[in-house]
């Protein structure tokens, strides 16, 4: 069975894509078409997975082009998104286009053709602000930005043709991921860019929220698992590692993996408005342990360790660490 992965190029869905490959599947990587043919971080994937893939360059937006690339595929992982919380501040429309248009041309397109499977990627961000932890599925959906609105639209159009078509679409909720290759819009890179430059004043947004961080190792066998599962069809499922962390307290234990001393200092430009920011997330893997078998290998404050020392020891590497610019504020 071919495997159609959409956000190939990113950074959870390159992981995936190494991971499907390794594990003997046929994947066609569906990329963002680009003048320079850049691949994004599958142009950086391991040795053993270099060229054992296929790849369709176009635009989750267009109808046309993500029903030709899905054209022989049983099942679809559905990773193309736009993510990043500032920016869908200033540019909403595109989160719409991107997200909740993009998603209905994957389940339109899935539907026609017969696909056997469809796993579209949630995020904890439709959650908002935790009203009670751990939270569970069943906990009330809050647009607090641009962003987690065009998601629970994606969400909902997702599931609306499971509901209405019998289209097999699955729904994964992955909570905070991080790992190598992660941009420097999100927290951890942020801080790890920062603390390598040889800054010890770590400029942050809010210190006090909490998350529950999940190592892309955990996100990806989720999401292998909600492949060979019959029984995440219609359900939505947390992929989290059940334990929450401050973001100051997140800064304070990557200081210590890198054997540094740091002072947070609290940078305004990066603080969320007040309403949106979200205070609280931690999450519930029971109906992923009990629907999936799947359970966290990085989870607890031991196995966050573990992760951060894996995403630390990547982004110290020079090449690595000379894409990313920590002078500045990353969208």
């Amino acid at each position: 069975m071919k495997i159609l992965v959409t956000g190939a190029d990113g950074f959870i869905g390159s992981h995936l894509t190494e991971a499907l490959v390794r594990a003997g599947h046929d994947v066609r990587a569906f990329v963002l078409y680009n003048s320079f043919n850049s691949w994004g971080w599958l142009d950086q994937c391991g040795a053993d997975v270099k060229g054992r893939f296929e790849v369709f360059a176009g635009d989750i937006r267009d109808p046309n082009g993500v029903r030709t690339a899905m054209k022989g595929c049983g099942a679809v992982m559905h990773l193309a998104a736009l993510i990043a919380i500032p920016y869908s501040y200033h540019s909403p429309d595109t989160y719409i286009d991107t997200n909740v248009k993009g998603t209905l041309n994957v389940v339109q397109a899935a539907r026609d053709l017969g696909v056997s499977k469809v796993i579209h990627t949630s995020t904890s961000e439709v959650y908002g602000t935790a009203r009670f932890v751990p939270i569970t599925e069943e906990h009330a959906l809050q647009g607090q930005s641009p962003y987690s609105a065009s998601k629970i639209g994606a969400d909902q159009i997702a599931m609306s043709f499971y509901t209405s078509f019998d289209t097999p679409v699955a729904t994964l909720r992955p909570f905070n991921t991080y790992g190598p290759r992660q941009s420097a819009r999100a927290v951890i890179p942020t801080i790890i860019t920062q603390i390598a430059n040889g800054n010890r004043q770590i400029k942050l947004g809010a210190a006090h929220p909490t998350r529950d961080f999940n190592f892309v190792a955990d996100t990806v066998a989720g999401f292998i698992a909600a492949l060979a599962s019959d029984k995440a069809v219609g359900e939505v499922i947390n992929i989290g590692s059940n334990f929450e962390i401050s973001i100051g307290d997140t800064a304070r234990t990557i200081a210590g993996v890198m054997g540094t001393e740091i002072e947070i200092l609290t940078d305004e430009q990066r603080l969320r408005p007040e309403k949106s920011e979200v205070e609280r997330l931690w999450a519930s893997n029971t109906k992923a342990r009990e629907l999936l078998g799947w359970q966290p290998q990085y989870g607890g404050l031991d196995g966050f360790r573990r992760g951060l020392t894996e995403t630390v020891a990547w982004f110290r590497q020079p090449s690595h660490l000379a894409t990313y610019k920590s002078e500045i504020y990353n969208l």
